[in-house]
């Protein structure tokens, strides 16, 4: 018995597609950190001959890697990725395994619910665009007196919020639908290899 494992199979396919794109995203903005990186260090190396360090490097590394992670959570929670203490899981049934996976999914689910919410909690104060009315139907609060930057490049700060709570939305979606999956997989009593 299963809840709905057909429609759970094709969500499932189209949360991976969704993942994996992020995740290849990601992958691009770390590549492009650390070119970023290398390029700086080439600079500071061939300073007599005219070259320097990237303007604002860390900054970029720095918003690079944030971005990243939120972009690699929803793959990693979707192929169940996460740190677990396999000395102890493998010595168990195959329903107990099951169990404690879902015990594992819904803590996560919860996580990643704080985690949204406060990362757009976040987004909200740092977005200076949007009239009264849409900001209170998005429960945005007030526009800020003045659009947050970063020191040396002024890049806005709310783009990487908003980056990054895109992924993290992915990683809630993902959660909650774990959390289905292992339900099912509990209530036929094993987890199938991923």
């Amino acid at each position: 018995m299963a809840l709905a494992a057909n429609l759970e199979a094709r969500v499932g396919r189209a949360l991976e597609w969704a993942c994996r794109a992020l995740a290849y995203g990601g992958g691009l903005i770390l590549v492009a950190a650390a070119l970023v990186t290398v390029a700086s260090i080439i600079g500071r190396f061939f300073l007599f001959a005219g070259l320097g360090p990237v303007r604002g490097d860390f900054e970029l590394v720095e918003t690079s890697c944030a971005i990243a992670i939120f972009a690699f959570l929803p793959w990693c929670q979707l192929r169940r990725g996460h740190v677990t203490v396999d000395v102890l899981v493998n010595q168990m049934s195959k329903r107990a395994k099951a169990f404690f996976g879902l015990l594992g999914d819904v803590a996560i689910s919860v996580v990643s619910s704080l985690i949204l919410w406060r990362l757009y909690l976040g987004f909200a104060e740092k977005f200076p665009y949007g009239s009264d009315v849409f900001r209170d139907v998005f429960r945005m609060g007030a526009r800020p007196y003045y659009p947050e930057t970063t020191y040396e490049l002024e890049l806005p700060v709310w783009i990487p919020y908003g980056l990054a709570t895109i992924g993290a939305a992915l990683f809630f979606i993902v959660s909650l639908y774990t959390v289905w999956r292992a339900l099912n997989w509990l209530l036929s009593g094993q987890e199938p290899a991923l």
